[in-house]
């Protein structure tokens, strides 16, 4: 009599096998794409700093544009208003029109830096 061996049980034994090795490294890969996200040379803390220094950047950068906006304007002024090129005149060489008197103050002695002496 020639009996007939049963293999639906190993072929569960290792489908159980297959499924439990597939598990594993499953797990395995998301533990790996979870340490790779919050480390290495592009993670989420890099990310997360790059990203602030480019709103800086963004920041200053818009700064700078409504400096050199206002830089531009001055420019302008001095070239073309002769009001202005008058005042920085007045201001930064002394200059005077005809006619005007110039009072100078003297400064206060007893403000005056004291040279070093040798006792």
């Amino acid at each position: 009599m020639i009996i007939k061996q049963n293999r639906g049980r190993q072929w569960l034994e290792w489908r159980q096998r297959v499924l439990i090795v597939m598990q594993v490294i499953g797990a395995g890969g998301c533990a790996w794409l979870f340490v790779a996200l919050f480390s290495g040379e592009m993670g989420l803390t890099r990310y997360l700093s790059m990203r602030d220094h480019a709103k800086n950047l963004d920041q200053e950068l818009s700064a700078l544009r409504r400096e050199n906006t206002t830089l531009q304007r001055d420019i302008t002024r001095l070239q073309h208003d002769p009001a202005k090129i008058e005042q920085l005149a007045r201001e930064q060489l002394g200059y005077v029109r005809k006619g005007e008197t110039v009072y100078q103050l003297a400064p206060d002695p007893e403000k005056m830096p004291r040279p070093f002496s040798k006792p």
